[in-house]
This record gives structure tokens, C-alpha cells and sequence, in this order.
């Protein structure tokens, strides 16, 4: 049994728990209680620093100011009840800390595999109540000596890691701001709680709940797809024009219905490998980011309220599916929004804060140029907002080339139109710029995403680069004999200019020579 009485002086029996990390005891009344047991560096913030991994691995955590004040969050979910140390048996250097959790049992599964990938990377050890500790070796000492907690940084690391990132809301889900239009209507807060409940109970995998959408919701749809539907052909990209008499054919896109999630999501599959998943609302830049970098776009189901269908001050469905979804299906955005993804996975702040700002500038108000020199837009919500729309390439708009640095000096607008706009000349200049930006980002690691596995390796070693070369190699073969069997028959490309076999050669050579 045991009575979390560490620092207390009193005796305590602490149950090993590398097998299991959360572990269910009963306490001194017969309740049951939730202890997490890892060590840690006797150092100042080190605790703090500790509990940043809670905050980031459990989906409904209550953060540590409300435990370190006295007060438990009476909200459901996972909350963090009690912290307690003692100086470690092992290791004058170290630190003990047993946190009590107070967990519904719905939750626990998840809490137990998420704090089991997080502490893992704590090198959580085995504990138990006698004196006898067993020593440590001088490699994980040193291993431990070098540890920096300000060095992790969580990120997704394969599809179901998304169960816990895209539970993090930060705006509304089934709580609407006071300055919502639908603040003070009840039938429409009481369906946006229906919606938040199913994106919360979504896992990974499953497929899209289909929405029975009511005659009000239909009709501000259709309200907003009109109006929208007469703008594109002058104002939207050629890409996004291209995609969308597809979307009607095969996707329900018409004025008196709202395609559903899933069809969309099918959809996408075939054509550049997104898939959508439902959330309850606004991510934090990291979580929406990371989500990009395994190709799943976060969408909403709600739709704004009626009383202003023109505005909606958070991302909505007619937000995700007019604006984001027509683009998503063409292979060089989606390209490009991974990419962005990918950048962010292990990022410091301040680069996620910058990345961010980027997507803002890029793929949800960026514009592009024609051959003619005609502006056209491909930001989403521009291509979801009418009333910006007109705006954006209209004369009275200030509209930039695309820099990075200025544009991460720029603030991002929510409630107004935005002080500026920038544009690139195609929309694979724009990708030529984020990557630029991106190889700035200081990781002591790279990420590529493995669509086999359908997860992000992290290439923190030669040997793990070797293997991706090996892969890259049998692709390039792969292309290298489609070119010259296409040359041999006398074949075309297209009109798009022949790929040098010469130079394909010499590029698999130079892997040759630089593989381990």
C-alpha cells in the first residue's frame, strides 16, 4: 500500500512502476488513487520544468498553479491533486517526486500511454520502499549528468500520439466567449457542445461521425457558398479553381448541403494522402502544426451562427471546407503545408511562435501572382471570408513580396482585416521560402515523415540517415529506368524538359560515396 507520505518522515512503500507508470492503489478509506513516481535533478525549476510534461501529455490536465495553490479544477478530466519529494537514496544530486493524479476511469488508458512516452524520456526507474537501492552504471550516469528537461520538447510521433494533441483547445469548443454572436442563444451553445463532445470522443482511426445538419445550419451554408461561389473565378488561385468542380462531382459541394467530413477526408486520401480529423475548436499553433506533418488536417464541424453568416471569429466548417480543402487536393500545397509541419515538430517556442505566423501569412491569407502579373489569392481565409476577399486584391489593400523576416514582424489580426498581405509568384516559391526558413531552425535532429509507417522518424544519428539514403536510392532508381525506357521508345515528358539520366546517376553515385 501506499500512503504518499514522502517528505513527511514516515514511512513509505513506493510500487515499482516502469511496467505500469499510472498505478491504481487503494488509499487509507478505500478510494482509489493514481500516483506517478520519476526522479529528478535537485536544481532550481527542475520541478516546474517536470511539470510541463504533464501539461503537454494529458489532454484535460488542470496546470500546476491551481495544485501548488490548494485548489483541484471540479471540471472533468485528468487534474493534478498532490506533489511530493524526498531527496533520492540513489543519487544525492537527485530528487524523488510522487505527483497524485485524480483520474476519471475513462481517461486512465490514455494517461497511462501517454505518461509512459513521456517518462521513458525522464529515464523513469524502478522504486521501491527498502534501503537497498541497486547502483547505477557510469553510462547512464553520465547519460543522466548531460539531461536537460528544457531540452524536451514533445512531439507527435506516430497517428494515435494526435488523440492527445488534438484534445488541447485553447479558444471555445462547448464555451463560447461573451462577445460570440451565438453567446447568448441556447439551442445554438447547447449543438456546439454536441459537436465538442464528438471531437472529443474521436480516436484516431475511426471514421468521421456523419452530421445530421439542421435547416438553419444548411441555410447559412448555402448563404455563404453563393456569395463565395460568384467571387472564385475572378479571385482564386488557378489551383484552387482547378480542384473545385471536383469537389461538386464527388464531394456533395453544393448550396443546399454540407459535404460531411468523412467523404471530404476519402477524398483527399486518393488525391495527395490528408486526411481530416474533427477537434472542438482552436489548437495551440504547436498542436495544429504538428498534426500537418502526418498529413491530417484539424477540421471543425460547426458551422458559425445565423445571425452573422459573413463573420465568425474561429475557424468553422465552411472556414476548413471552402477555404482549406480544394487546395489540400493539389499535390504542391499539401506538399507544402507538411512541410510546415514537419519544421514545427520539436521546435523551440519562439520558431513555433514564427512558423505560425508564417502559415498565417501563407496559407491562410497569402496571394500569388499569374503569368500576367494579376493577383490571386490561396489563402483560406480569404477564400472563406467575402467580405476580406474583396478586399485583399482590391487597391485599397497593402500587399508585399513574400519575406520571412518581415513577415514574422507582423502581427497577426483576428477581429479586422489584416494591415497587410504578401504574395509570391507561384506558389512553390512560397515552399522554396519556408524551407529556407526552416533549415534555420536550430534541432539537434532532423524529421522525416515515413509514409509506410505513417510516422515521423527522427534522424538524431548517421546510422538512421543511412537508411533513409538507402530509400531515396531505390526511389531514384526506380525513376532512373522509367526515363530511360520512356527514351528508348521515343517517349515524351510532356513538354516539361528531360531529366538528365547523367545527372540522375551522378546523384545516386554521390550517395554511394557519402553512405556509412
Amino acid at each position: 500500500m501506499c500512503k504518499a507520505d514522502i517528505g513527511r518522515g514516515k514511512n513509505c512503500e513506493i510500487r515499482r512502476v516502469s511496467s505500469q507508470v499510472l498505478k491504481l492503489v487503494e488509499g487509507e478509506k478505500g478510494k482509489e488513487e493514481n500516483y506517478v513516481v520519476f526522479s529528478l535533478r535537485n536544481q532550481v525549476g527542475a520541478l516546474a520544468r517536470a511539470l510541463r510534461i504533464f501539461q503537454v501529455c494529458l489532454p484535460f490536465f488542470q496546470g500546476p498553479s491551481s495544485v501548488l495553490t490548494g485548489a483541484v479544477s471540479q471540471e472533468k478530466g485528468v487534474n493534478l491533486v498532490k506533489i511530493e519529494s524526498r531527496p533520492s537514496r540513489r543519487r544525492e544530486s537527485q530528487m524523488e517526486i510522487l505527483v497524485e493524479l485524480d483520474c476519471p476511469d475513462s481517461q486512465k488508458a490514455l494517461v497511462d500511454r501517454a505518461l509512459k512516452r513521456e517518462l521513458s524520456c525522464l529515464s523513469l526507474k524502478e522504486f521501491d520502499g527498502g534501503e537497498e537501492f541497486p547502483p547505477e552504471s557510469p553510462a547512464s550516469l553520465a547519460s543522466l549528468d548531460s539531461f536537460d528537461f528544457d531540452d524536451i520538447i514533445w512531439f507527435p510521433k506516430k497517428l494515435s500520439d494526435l488523440d492527445i494533441s488534438s484534445k488541447r483547445v485553447l479558444m471555445y469548443g462547448s464555451a463560447l466567449n461573451a462577445d460570440h454572436p451565438g453567446f447568448t442563444d441556447p439551442i445554438y451553445r447547447k449543438r456546439r457542445k454536441y459537436f465538442a463532445d464528438l471531437a472529443m470522443a474521436y480516436r484516431q482511426g475511426e471514421l468521421i461521425p456523419r452530421i445530421q445538419y439542421s435547416k438553419e445550419e444548411i441555410k447559412t451554408w448555402g448563404v455563404i457558398y453563393r456569395e463565395l461561389f460568384r467571387l472564385y473565378p475572378t479571385h482564386a488561385c488557378p489551383e484552387f479553381l482547378k480542384n473545385w468542380p471536383v469537389l461538386q462531382r464527388h464531394c456533395g459541394y453544393r448550396e443546399d448541403n454540407i459535404p460531411q467530413l468523412q467523404d471530404v477526408s476519402n477524398f483527399l486520401k486518393r488525391k495527395t494522402g490528408f486526411t481530416l480529423r474533427p477537434v472542438a475548436g482552436y489548437l495551440t499553433p504547436r498542436d495544429f502544426l504538428a498534426a500537418l506533418a502526418f498529413r491530417v488536417f484539424s477540421c471543425t464541424q460547426y458551422i458559425r451562427h445565423s445571425s452573422d453568416p459573413f463573420y465568425t471569429p474561429e475557424p468553422d466548417c465552411c472556414h476548413e471546407l471552402l477555404g482549406h480543402v480544394p487546395l489540400l487536393a493539389d499535390p504542391s500545397f499539401a506538399q507544402f503545408s507538411q512541410e510546415i509541419g514537419l519544421a514545427s515538430l520539436g521546435a523551440s517556442e519562439d520558431d513555433v511562435k514564427n512558423l505560425a505566423t508564417l502559415y498565417f501569412f501563407t496559407i491562410e491569407f497569402g496571394l500569388c501572382t499569374t503569368e500576367t502579373g494579376e493577383l490571386k489569392v490561396y489563402g483560406a481565409g480569404l477564400l472563406s471570408c467575402v467580405a476580406e476577399l474583396k478586399h485583399a486584391v482590391s487597391q485599397e489593400a497593402v500587399v508585399r513580396p513574400f519575406d520571412p523576416d518581415e513577415v514574422t514582424r507582423t502581427e497577426c489580426m483576428i477581429t479586422t482585416f489584416q494591415q497587410r498581405y504578401f504574395y509570391t509568384r507561384s506558389l512553390e516559391q512560397a515552399k522554396d521560402k519556408m524551407r529556407e526558413f526552416a533549415a534555420t531552425i536550430q534541432r539537434p535532429f532532423g524529421v522525416r515523415y515515413n509514409a509506410y509507417t505513417q510516422s515521423v522518424e527522427v534522424l538524431s544519428s548517421v546510422e538512421k540517415v543511412s537508411n533513409v539514403v538507402k530509400e531515396l536510392r531505390g526511389d531514384l532508381c526506380i525513376v532512373g529506368n522509367a526515363l530511360r525506357k520512356i527514351r528508348e521508345t521515343g517517349g515524351d515528358d510532356g513538354g516539361g524538359g528531360f531529366v538528365e539520366l547523367d545527372a540522375l546517376k551522378t546523384v545516386i553515385l554521390q550517395m554511394d560515396d557519402k553512405s556509412p
